[in-house]
């Protein structure tokens, strides 16, 4: 029988009933509402991270980038982390706590990219931000006098993930940019809305259906065709990166990130599927209250950067 973990029920019953009364309110959800509700949540439940010694921010092109570096006496490999949000939220202030512990848990350099936001900038605006930053990304270190490992992998959580999916499907035949790895956190892949568990769990467990049309409604503004915008169908081929693929078992996005990594192993590429049985999405964001969980998630990044 599938139950969501109890360290989750009450604090979901709480949000749970506050959603449903600002629908009997009718009032509508905004930008603005969007992006403070998720500052919020990160700031009430991640309220730990590890002291990184050189935090350095910068532009790229004028795009916002935040780089960690844990150990600067030590040439280390990449990460760029694009935070979530449905293109809509996140920032790299919201999710500082969170890639402080990426870049000490994996001792990496990490770089948190402050792409642009829908509606204000629809798709493909934030994508291109993302692909701009690791075309340039060795020219950014260099700048900033970082030696580095040349070893980039592209990690990010939902939104976030999707970018990062779609930057490698572009990158596979860019012989100009070289991906060795991607980490893809409950990665929003269908733009479609076509997979059965976004109806099995479309409600109650936080990202809900109705919201997900609304993001990707204001993401796509223009009568994009929004197959050819998801990763889940573009071209899979094996100059695609090796990659770690975090599902939820109450996230709606669960069976497009199976479908994914089936997929990417059809055509050869290792892929990972790390399944959490009972866990919503966004529980990165949650960790005060699923801390285990959070901490397995982390070490399971630095033990597929670090496998040989």
């Amino acid at each position: 029988m599938r139950s969501v973990s109890p360290k989750l029920q009450a604090w979901l019953v709480s949000f749970n009933e506050i959603l449903r009364s600002l629908e009997q309110q009718n009032i509508p959800r905004t930008p603005s509402s969007a992006r403070e509700g998720l500052a919020e949540t990160t700031r009430t439940f991640v309220t730990h991270s590890p002291a990184i010694e050189s935090v350095i921010d910068d532009l790229v092109d004028n795009i916002p980038v935040r780089i960690y570096h844990p150990r600067p006496e030590k040439l280390l490999p990449v990460i760029i982390y694009l935070h979530g949000g449905g293109h809509m939220a996140g920032s790299i202030e919201v999710y500082d706590p969170i890639c402080k512990k990426i870049a000490h848990t994996t001792e990496h350099i990490v770089i948190s990219v402050d792409y642009r936001l829908a509606p204000e900038h629809p798709y493909p605006a934030g994508l291109n931000d993302a692909y701009r930053v690791v075309e340039q990304i060795w020219a950014l270190l260099d700048k900033n006098h970082i030696g580095a490992v040349k070893a980039l992998t592209i990690a990010g959580d939902s939104g976030g993930g999707a970018l990062c999916a779609s930057i490698c499907h572009r990158a596979q035949f860019d012989s100009n940019v070289s991906i060795d790895n991607q980490i893809l956190i409950y990665p929003s892949l269908d733009y479609t809305m076509k997979q059965k568990s976004v109806q099995e769990n479309g409600v109650g467990y936080l990202l809900e259906a109705k919201g997900m049309a609304w993001y990707f409604d204001h993401y796509f503004q223009h009568a994009e065709d929004r197959v050819i915008a998801s990763p889940l169908y573009s071209n899979f081929t094996d100059a695609l990166p090796r990659t770690l693929l975090v599902t939820a078992e109450f996230c709606p996005l669960r069976d497009e990130g199976k479908r994914y990594v089936s997929k990417l192993q059809q055509v050869g590429v290792e892929a990972t599927n790390i399944h959490y049985p009972d866990m919503i999405h966004a529980f990165l964001n949650l960790e005060d209250l699923v801390q285990e969980e959070c901490h397995t998630l982390y070490s399971s990044m630095a033990e597929f950067l670090y496998q040989p």
